[in-house]
């Protein structure tokens, strides 16, 4: 009998991750505070500015194209929250380095 608990449970827990990431393969979303308290070179003004420009906007002299955050995933909207995902982010960090754009 023991055996056979042993084979539901194993069943149960092999269909609950095919549904569900494990908590560690999560990723790691933060608030701009939040964010900002655990890597203090990144104010949390400099983020919100970032964050800002990350949309393509329109200027005087044309279209502003946006600054990649969006596109890498490092960013997510909420409504009005804003969550930084920390993986993507440092990722999009060192394709900038890379690139080195301005």
């Amino acid at each position: 009998m023991m055996m056979k608990h042993t084979t539901q449970q194993t069943a149960v827990n092999a269909a609950i991750n095919t549904v569900y990431q494990p908590i560690e393969q999560r990723p790691s979303y933060k608030t701009v505070e939040q964010f900002s308290n655990d890597n203090p070179c990144f104010t949390a003004s400099s983020l919100r500015n970032l964050i800002f420009k990350a949309d393509e906007r329109q200027s005087s002299n044309g279209v502003i194209a946006g600054n990649g955050l969006l596109e890498c995933g490092a960013i997510i909207r909420i409504g009005r929250k804003v969550l930084i995902n920390e993986d993507r982010f440092f990722q999009w960090i060192e394709g900038y380095q890379v690139r080195g754009e301005k």
